[in-house]
């Protein structure tokens, strides 16, 4: 098969999709084992972390936030190009859902991925511009002899405003919707399935996705009950 065909047809962009699908859910995991360090009463843990990810690792960070953002990029339009194309031939499927029976696995996860997605397309730059480009202020954490950025008290200060928290815990419910159908579709579109393997697959998927999105909403929630957003 030639790359072009491989890249620009319909099981290409599923592929794609899919690969990208998990190397996403790959990246959700890991960011949120390093933000579990917000419950900590402690910032220096959190700071240093994201100190040292961001500021010890050389040019070895900008490569891999050149490569996420390319994965979140690839994702996002070929989602676009596949559910667009789905529409066009079958337009009137999308007008009037029927939920089917049995096997079926139609979701309100799997009917809404497009809206879901472009809610945490736009989530994700809100995010990043108030936490990767926003406000900085500095403090010196034990054992230093520098200043590092005090990430802590930006996220405490931001969860503790509730409009925050409840837009957060509204984008984190929809994630665990967009997860759970995209982890699993994710295999199918991979060629990763078969008669046991997908129930397994499509029940793993459902746990990840709350297992994510509970984790994510917690954190918030946390903040604000216990702090208020005062570090």
């Amino acid at each position: 098969m030639k790359i072009s065909m491989s890249v620009f047809s319909t099981l290409g962009k599923k592929i794609f999709m899919g690969v990208t699908g998990l190397l996403l859910s790959g990246f959700i995991v890991i960011h949120l084992i390093g933000n579990l360090q917000l419950l900590l009463p402690d910032k220096d843990p959190f700071n240093i972390y994201a100190h040292i990810l961001t500021q010890e690792t050389g040019s070895i960070i900008y490569i891999a936030e050149f490569l996420l953002a390319a994965v979140f990029l690839i994702h996002f339009v070929y989602a676009i190009i596949v559910t667009w194309n789905n529409w066009q031939a079958r337009p009137e499927g999308y007008r009037k859902v029927k939920w089917a029976k049995n096997t079926s696995r139609r979701s309100i996860g799997s009917v809404t991925m497009i809206y879901t997605g472009v809610v945490i397309m736009v989530f994700l730059v809100w995010h990043l511009l108030h936490f990767k480009f926003g406000e900085v202020v500095y403090y010196t954490p034990a054992g230093y002899d520098h200043e590092i950025r005090d990430l802590y008290v930006i996220v405490y200060q931001f969860f503790g405003n509730i409009i925050n928290v409840i837009l957060y815990i509204i984008v984190m419910a929809l994630l665990g919707f967009h997860l759970s159908h995209g982890f699993w579709s994710a295999f199918q579109s991979l060629g990763l399935d078969g008669k046991r393997f997908t129930p397994f697959v499509y029940g793993l998927g459902v746990v990840f996705a709350i297992v994510m999105a509970v984790g994510f909403l917690f954190l918030p929630l946390f903040i604000f009950m216990t702090t208020g957003g005062t570090v």
